[in-house]
């Protein structure tokens, strides 16, 4: 037996042993790639280097065996810095997609390759728990979203993105109607509580993960009832209030105490709810309609866009006469006219200063709209609203034109000298933006917007222990999906400051590829799913929902159209996590890439050389725990590359049952088929 000191622990470790296996049986992690127990040390990664005192050189600890006395260091900074060049060089030359697009462009970072492939088959309740390790609130979120996922699907560049929203509250309704719901594990009591002020889908969100977490959660809300905007905000025929409630509940069963009807300012202070919990969450959302800053918009008649769907809500709505305009192009501007049209108007106007195709709302939302007799009068602005007796009368419409683009790449409208037009109207509703009630919240430090100052990795603010998310925050009012994500990583942030420390939000890094259609020529076209819908005639005349959903076989078959981009191994990847370990960039290294297309001569496994980093654990595994060598290096230098021999079928049929080469493989590159 000998003695080392490692990391200024001494141990008695067997003599002969290595470094990298004295520290593996005393639960000290050297990062390694290329080193298994079944093989004798190959030291190709160069990730386990280790300083010895009194050694000029790093040594391999895969392959250098302690001795008596020795003094090792695993985390020093010249260590650090030698395995951080080391990846970079390996990720420099890794093409892959760690993720894929849609994931990485969903606001909240759902798995959304992962859950369709779940759905396709037919399995709902895994695909509601994958779902809501990030959602939990799918079957609401998934009729609602403006799904950014769908515009980075790569089955657009074949035919048409995959249904991925839609697919989402499939499987969420499939769960809403089992005996049997989904629910987490609930982690410990940690003792410690956490006050939510806004019960919006930021609220909401926070909620689950801090209960999921262990801890004790108040949410204070100003309404009625819990939702925020998914309530208030989004007409019942988009979001089925019922489906919201069920969703809600579930989350009041991890134990999460809900009060309704709780002002602040007026029914409690902040520094009231401050007292009484260990940290504070502030998620208001943003309740304000904007102004347009014309002459008659306090005219009876004329309405906020957001105060209008919210008396809509609350099943109290505002008075209409026959003919209404909503001013604005984005979503909000498409329920309140939509909810115009079933209150009754006989003529609905939507007047937008730019054309259809700078709209910001969802083009199946214009669509449908349009369908349901909405009309729309595109390059013109209103500058002043005319009134009679204190009321609307019209609105008189500056004649615009596209100038040249603004800093969100849409083209600025410029007015035309001149040109206007009288618009006769009984109703004005202005959907232009939303803004934030700040009453109760004085306390706070705001930005030069009147937002809430937040930081943008902590969600802190300027009081200790207050952290602040979603639409009332820095930006401004955004699309839910977004607010949702951002109360996910500020629940992790406030719970690391219940532990005693706060540890930011880092976005990961991960491996990404470029695709063109080209590459994709091969696939099938298959068309993507239709959602049946109510007809224009029928749903015009009531508030009951306009999708009727996806069946089981529309659902799986629609999920049968994803790509699969991701990698297969990503959760298990060895290589991305010491990569966001030791926080790489690859690009100091960029160059030439290896560029080969997926190999099968296997059959059963498949082969990316593209992710492929040459540890060789495939090769020596097949050779000397195997006994087999029908894999092997190929090339010199840059070229070079592995290579399965030409398959027989006694070489197929054996590569079947065995697979350790991919059981090996440090970095996805291999699959079974």
């Amino acid at each position: 037996m000998i003695k080392v000191t490692i990391n200024g622990k001494e141990i008695t470790a067997e003599k002969g042993r290595t470094i990298l296996q004295i520290a593996e049986n005393n639960g000290i992690e050297i990062p390694t790639l290329c080193y298994i127990e079944e093989i004798k040390p190959y030291g190709a990664c160069g990730l386990c280097t280790v300083e010895v005192e009194g050694m000029p050189k790093l040594l391999r600890a895969c392959s250098a065996v302690a001795s008596d006395g020795m003094v090792i260091n695993t985390e020093t900074p010249r260590v650090k810095q030698s395995r951080k060049i080391a990846l970079e060089l390996l990720m420099s030359d890794h093409t892959g997609d760690c993720k894929g697009p849609c994931s990485l462009n969903c606001p909240a970072g759902t798995d959304c390759q992962g859950y369709v492939k779940l759905i396709a088959e037919g399995k709902y309740k895994e695909a509601v728990a994958l779902i809501k390790e990030r959602v939990p609130l799918p079957a609401s979120i998934g009729r609602i979203c403006p799904h950014p996922c769908e515009s980075a699907c790569r089955r657009k560049m074949v035919e048409e993105p995959i249904s991925i929203a839609f697919l989402k509250s499939f499987a969420a309704d499939e769960d809403l109607k089992s005996d049997n719901k989904f629910m987490p594990e609930i982690a410990e009591s940690t003792g410690k509580s956490v006050g939510i002020i806004g019960g919006g889908p930021a609220g909401l969100t926070a909620a689950y993960f801090l209960a999921v977490k262990g801890h004790k959660v108040t949410v204070y809300d100003a309404m009625e009832k819990m939702g925020g905007m998914l309530r208030y905000g989004i007409p019942q025929y988009r979001l089925p209030k019922e489906v919201l409630d069920m969703e809600i509940d579930s989350i009041a069963k991890l134990g999460v105490e809900m009060k309704n009807n709780i002002r602040i300012g007026t029914d409690i202070t902040l520094d009231e709810i401050r007292s009484a919990h260990d940290a504070t969450l502030v998620a208001i959302g943003a309740w304000k309609s904007s102004s347009m800053r014309i002459a008659g918009e306090d005219l009876e008649g004329v309405y906020g866009g957001i105060d209008f769907l919210r008396s809509v809500a609350l099943k109290n709505p505002v008075k209409l006469g026959d003919r209404v305009a909503v001013i604005g192009g984005g979503n909000t501007a498409m329920d309140a006219c939509r909810s115009a049209v079933r209150l009754g108007a006989k003529e609905v106007y939507v007047i937008y200063r730019r054309t259809r195709a700078e709209m910001p709302a969802e083009k199946v939302e214009i669509d449908e709209a349009e369908e349901e007799g909405v009309i729309y009068k595109f390059l013109c602005n209103p500058v002043e609203i005319i009134g009679e007796n204190g009321r609307v009368k019209a609105v008189k419409l500056q004649a615009m034109e596209l100038g040249e683009p603004d800093a969100g790449g849409r083209r600025s409208p410029v007015p035309v000298e001149g040109k206007f037009e009288i618009l006769e109207l009984d109703n004005v509703i202005m959907a232009i933006g939303q803004r934030i009630n700040i009453s109760g919240f004085e306390a706070l430090e705001l930005t030069q917007r009147g937002n809430i100052s937040a930081d943008a990795k902590t969600f802190r603010t300027s009081l200790e222990g207050v952290f602040a998310v979603g639409d009332a925050t820095n930006r401004g009012a955004s699309i839910a999906i977004e607010a949702i994500g951002e109360a996910q990583k500020a629940s992790d942030v406030i719970d690391s400051y219940l532990s005693g420390e706060t540890v930011g939000y880092k976005k990961p890094y991960v491996s990404e590829r470029v695709i063109t259609a080209q590459d994709l020529a091969d696939k099938q076209k298959v068309s993507r799913a239709k959602m049946p819908q109510r007809s224009p005639e029928e749903r015009r005349n009531d508030f009951n929902e306009v999708n009727l959903g996806f069946d089981e076989e529309t659902a799986r078959n629609e999920a049968k159209r994803c790509l699969e981009c991701g990698c297969h191994d990503y959760h298990d990847c060895k290589l991305i996590r010491y990569a966001n370990q030791y926080d790489v960039c690859p690009e100091r290294f960029a160059g030439d890439k290896h560029n080969c297309k997926k190999e099968q001569k296997l059959v059963y496994i498949e082969r990316d050389q593209n992710k492929c980093v040459l540890c060789n654990l495939c090769v020596r595994v097949c050779e000397e725990d195997v006994g087999k060598s029908l894999i092997g290096l190929v090339g010199r230098g840059f070229t070079t590359v592995i290579k399965p021999e030409f398959a027989d079928a006694s070489v197929t049929e054996f590569c079947k049952t065995c697979q350790k080469c991919v059981t090996s493989c440090p970095t996805g590159a291999l699959k079974t088929l």
